[in-house]
């Protein structure tokens, strides 16, 4: 657009507002754009994620300039990593002259799994959101994992004269970075290591067995799904700070079991 053009067309976001009421955050919602996510193993995904964008808003500002957000994200065509994310977050917080911004990136994600005794390959989808937030210029970096894995309960196990009630879980990690990096599939082993067995898209008969077995044989509590987690997050120096919750979606009942923990930030 001309300049001159430009300039003729009023600027209503830009005028002042006499409410004198503050807007916490304010920005564009559900944004779906194509993005490339790099793996431990060096190779990239190209997968489709969605963004919600936000900056606050003075009390003497009437809108914000919903526009500019999308430009900040057309101009990294889809190259999104750590560095990039936290470069957005500082570009969007200067275009639209805020004090804060923040940004939400969910994507699937893809781990290339072995079935633990036919060695099958398949892929295992997860759920993956970055979330980055400035504050003053101050940038800080979350990475969300929603891990499903398997829980076998120890009460059932060991009243039952054979056989116990197991039931998938969802894990959820939400780990802020103390030096700004950790794969994805890092937080994802975390979890799976920790649960009574892990899932894979793709088994055969031997898998099953073993499978069920290893389970029998890890049998935990929604409780000590999350402490023996947290344990591991606790050690991890790449982690500053989390929120952990793990859901049974229990087989005997019609409800689900739940436990949640949140870290203090590790001291500097």
């Amino acid at each position: 657009m001309p300049d001159a053009l430009q300039r003729s067309i009023p600027d209503v976001q830009g005028t002042a507002d006499n409410r004198e009421i503050p807007i916490d955050k304010v920005g564009i919602k559900g944004v779906k754009y194509p993005v490339k996510i790099g793996s431990r193993d060096a190779s990239e995904q190209h997968t489709v994620a969605e963004f919600n964008m936000y900056v606050n808003l003075p009390q003497h500002f009437k809108g914000t300039h919903m526009s500019r957000f999308l430009q900040v994200l057309n101009d990294h065509e889809g190259e999104i990593t750590v560095e990039t994310f936290k470069q957005m977050l500082h570009e969007i917080s200067r275009r639209l002259e805020a004090q804060s911004a923040h940004i939400e990136m969910q994507f699937p994600f893809f781990v290339q799994k072995t079935a633990p005794v036919s060695k099958v390959q398949s892929l295992m989808d997860y759920t993956v959101t970055l979330i980055g937030e400035i504050h003053d210029n101050v940038p800080a970096l979350f990475i969300r994992v929603v891990v499903p894995v398997t829980s076998l309960c120890p009460c059932s196990r060991d009243i039952s004269a054979y056989g116990a009630h197991n039931q998938r879980s969802h894990v959820t990690i939400t780990a802020e970075l103390e030096n700004d990096f950790i794969w994805i599939e890092d937080l994802i082993e975390i979890a799976e290591r920790e649960a009574s067995c892990e899932l894979f898209a793709l088994l055969k008969r031997p898998d099953e067995k073993y499978v069920t077995e290893h389970a029998y044989d890890h049998p935990k509590f929604v409780e000590d799904l999350v402490r023996d987690i947290a344990g591991r997050l606790n050690a991890d120096p790449r982690i500053r700070s989390y929120t952990l919750e793990a859901e049974n979606f229990e087989s005997i009942h019609n409800h689900s079991a739940y436990a949640y923990i949140e870290s203090r930030p590790k001291a500097q």
